[in-house]
């Protein structure tokens, strides 16, 4: 038996021993009952005593001393018992943050896909398995290809003749199919066709995908293997439809990583996609992150806080103190001297842990944040 179930037992034991004394005393010091309601349950009224759909003896509702109909006065000890917490209506900047979850991807301005530029055969390859770090310039495959070598024998033959034009024709033809420019130099002098061509990492990274063996036969169509420079990534963060118009390029932003307790990334929003995702309806906004000792890594989850700015002379209040039904917004306002009231509200924006009231509220005034359904 845990302490809720403890808590939720004695709360409806004690309840309708509690209110009943106080309404009583209430009716008889500020007149008039006008229903009855469950304590549990304020849509349910009658116009008598009795008891709600849970056995609970109905509490009253009658007009305060003030005039005004609607009000409900509790004792001090069933304020207590009932742990009605209160908070004041404040006029206040609210800051417009955008709290999401994102996930990791590459930066795909610093991946390379490793195609061939004629058909072939893989020779002497170097990265065996995907994670393999590359430096720029360091050999992935030798490749052996029957065109290249008909190409090298054209380029000395024009060579030997002495024809500049076959010449330079040859050594463009050679650099078109994909040779390195220092080993078309290296054939010049050399005078000797090569069979295997050395194929050179355009870049540092990692291998993110390899989609040959060695020894496989290979055409220009397919893809060899991806290079990914993770020293910036991107983080593509998911922003409900309802806070679409938030978010906006330049932003400032921070991620922090469940696994890295204290630790956060600051960013910006680099690129908005123009549409909705259909199944999460949630629009993605793409930032960008250094990433220098390769923490952040392809297709971790992360926390994200996206800061949209302030809406200035704002009147606020504690998100848990707005009572959403399926047409309006309502709070409960704490009058004072144990006397509670109901008020439909016009809600705004949502930020954080605060809501914005439109209409219905004045700074200053006191709503109920915890115990409003027990009122």
């Amino acid at each position: 038996m845990n302490n809720e179930y403890l808590k939720t037992l004695v709360r409806n034991l004690l309840l309708p021993l509690l209110l009943l004394p106080a309404a009583a005393q209430s009716a008889a010091d500020d007149g008039e009952i006008l229903y009855w309601v469950a304590p549990m349950d304020a849509n349910y009224r009658r116009d008598k005593p009795g008891k709600s759909p849970m056995g609970m003896e109905l509490v009253p509702v009658y007009a305060s001393a003030g005039g005004s109909s609607g009000n409900v006065t509790i004792a001090a000890e069933v304020i207590q018992n009932l742990g009605i917490r209160t908070a004041t209506v404040e006029r206040s900047p609210l800051w417009r943050a955008i709290d999401t979850v994102g996930y990791v991807e590459y930066d795909e301005t610093r991946v390379s896909h490793i195609h061939l530029r004629t058909e072939g055969w893989i020779e002497q390859l170097v990265a065996h398995s995907e994670g393999e770090r590359i430096s720029k310039g360091e050999q992935l495959l030798a490749l052996y290809s029957p065109d290249l070598v008909n190409a090298q024998e054209e380029f000395v033959q024009a060579l030997a003749l002495g024809n500049n034009t076959l010449t330079r024709a040859s050594r463009e033809r050679l650099l078109a199919l994909g040779i390195p420019a220092d080993q078309v130099k290296q054939l010049e002098k050399s005078r000797k066709v090569r069979q295997n061509i050395a194929i050179y990492s355009p870049q540092d990274g990692v291998v993110s995908k390899l989609m040959v063996r060695h020894g496989m036969y290979v055409m220009p169509k397919d893809l060899v293997m991806s290079l990914a420079d993770l020293s910036s990534v991107w983080l593509i963060a998911e922003v409900f439809e309802s806070q679409a118009d938030w978010v906006k390029v330049g932003q400032p932003a921070e991620v922090s990583l469940a696994f890295l307790p204290g630790r956060t990334w600051e960013g910006a929003v680099e690129y908005i996609y123009p549409s909705l995702d259909a199944k999460t309806r949630t629009l993605k906004a793409r930032l960008r992150f250094d990433n220098p000792d390769e923490a952040l890594k392809p297709n971790m989850y992360a926390n994200v806080r996206i800061f949209g700015g302030a809406r200035e002379d704002t009147i606020v209040i504690p998100v848990e103190a707005l009572i959403r039904t399926g047409r309006e917004s309502r709070v409960v306002i704490a009058l004072g001297e144990g006397r509670f009231a109901s008020r439909t509200v016009t809600a705004g924006i949502e930020s954080g842990d605060r809501v914005e009231i439109v209409a219905g509220l004045e700074p200053g005034e006191e709503v109920v944040t915890s115990g409003q359904f027990l009122i």
